[in-house]
């Protein structure tokens, strides 16, 4: 009998992160798939299933929003009663998300071995509630699957070392894996009459943007200042944030046209992102797309978890400084692409070496 594993996904960058590694995982384990409903809109969940090829979730904890203590609370205790039901061998969390804290909670409650992936991440920034979910999810996990050589590093200054392994990142995987798919089925520039590198994308979400009116709104006048269209899907919290602020986005000394949109499905995400003159952007899963398909990236935030690109030139730090986003959009930025950094697009398979390694019995 196969054993079982639960992977435990709830937000948009989990959904892409599990793509990849459940095909290989479904191959020699049984999965059973939960999504907590962290992202419930469908266009941040439904549409990724699909356009993914996901399977449908086994369980659905329908948790929707609500404050870091309500939503992480209703989690485990969906969670909790999920995984008695299930009895797995393993539980897989992914990110840093509320729903990969609470799902290596509940699991480390009841014995459960945890694996986390994209283990070993961090910006050492704790005002981030990411990274008090990711920290605490990596001291609970006991395989611990790390993207890059400098996660590997962080986790051996914290005393790691046990399960660590270096794997590579599935969204590397996922952008292989979906680049061509996208390129002949999406019509996103088509619909938007975008020529390439004509324009730039745009996402802000994190709390340190959205959250703080003053950040936000020099971030708006940043976009409106630039020399070339501004393309912005946005998240709900990101919308509501803007018209808290009670300002016209597109004024009178607008050089350029922010198109704000609603969030765009995967496929359309990747074309839009491989054919912008730049990204700006706080995500940090967009960065390294970016990265994966060669296009600079500005990142709306003082630091963060991927000090390789910016150690390389791909990206540059300009937090949410009006003048410093508009200087450094206008720069060509010199890059070294090494897309290894990220490992060899396998990390899927080796990820799943690893699982069949950790039930080998002892010699």
């Amino acid at each position: 009998m196969r054993r079982k594993v639960v992977t435990i996904v709830g937000a948009r960058p989990q959904f892409i992160k599990c793509s990849p590694l459940s095909k290989v995982l479904r191959s020699r384990f049984q999965e059973v798939l939960v999504h907590t409903g962290q992202h419930y809109d469908d266009a941040m969940s439904r549409v990724f299933f699909e356009e993914l090829h996901i399977p449908p979730p086994d369980h659905h904890l329908g948790v929707g929003s609500g404050s870091h203590a309500e939503q992480t609370g209703n989690m485990l205790i969906g969670l909790e009663q999920v995984l008695q039901r299930e009895r797995p061998d393993l539980v897989v969390v992914f990110g840093d998300t509320n729903s990969t804290l609470a799902g290596a909670l509940a699991a480390a409650k009841l014995h459960m071995p945890v694996a986390h992936v994209e283990a070993g991440v961090r910006s050492f920034n704790r005002a981030m509630p990411e990274e008090i979910n990711r920290v605490a999810t990596d001291h609970v996990s006991d395989l611990l699957f790390c993207p890059t050589g400098t996660a590997m590093r962080h986790l051996k200054r914290e005393g790691i070392e046990k399960g660590a392994h270096q794997t590579g990142d599935v969204m590397y995987d996922a952008v292989l894996a979906h680049r061509e798919e996208a390129k002949s089925r999406s019509r996103i520039l088509e619909e938007l009459g975008l020529s390439p590198k004509a324009y730039y994308l745009a996402t802000v979400h994190r709390p340190g943007n959205t959250e703080d009116p003053s950040r936000l709104l020099a971030i708006l006048e940043a976009f409106e200042a630039l020399s070339a269209p501004v393309v912005f899907p946005m998240h709900p919290r990101t919308r509501e944030a803007i018209a808290d602020l009670g300002v016209d986005l597109v004024s009178e000394s607008t050089h350029s046209e922010v198109r704000m949109m609603g969030p765009v499905s995967y496929l359309d995400m990747l074309v839009l992102t491989e054919s912008a003159r730049k990204v700006l952007t706080d995500s940090g899963g967009l960065q390294k797309e970016a990265y994966f398909l060669g296009v600079p990236s500005l990142i709306l935030r003082s630091e963060t978890e991927w000090v390789e690109l910016v150690q390389g030139g791909a990206s540059i730090l300009v937090g949410a400084d009006r003048e410093a986003i508009v200087e450094a959009a206008k720069q060509d930025q010199e890059a070294r692409w090494e897309a290894d950094v990220f490992g060899d697009g396998k990390a899927a398979d080796h990820m799943t070496e690893r699982i069949e390694e950790f039930f080998a019995p002892l010699p």
